[in-house]
């Protein structure tokens, strides 16, 4: 049986910038188009790092700035100020 981690974003503007990064930080990541969403999701795990943020949007970003745009996750969560990973363990 698989364990997929998922993270379900608003489809707009400040989202895509997140989408952008998680791709490049996660490269094995599946990425589903829905009216009005944006569904990533992973085998096992998906990290989201400040540092690809932050070169994304050219200006300092917070971890907790993402939270704004999240529809919902699966996985459990373990988050610092400069990752939030989705894992299952």
């Amino acid at each position: 049986m698989t364990q997929k981690v998922f993270i379900a974003l608003q489809d707009n503007d400040s989202a895509r910038y997140l989408v952008e990064a998680i791709l490049e930080d996660n490269p094995h990541a599946e990425i589903q188009h829905e009216p009005a969403m944006i569904r990533i999701e992973a085998e096992k795990k998906l990290v989201i790092n400040r540092t690809t943020m932050e070169e994304k949007l050219g200006r300092e970003w917070d971890v907790q700035e993402m939270l704004i745009d999240v529809i919902s996750i699966g996985g459990g969560v373990e988050e610092d100020d400069d990752h939030f990973i989705l894992q299952w363990k």
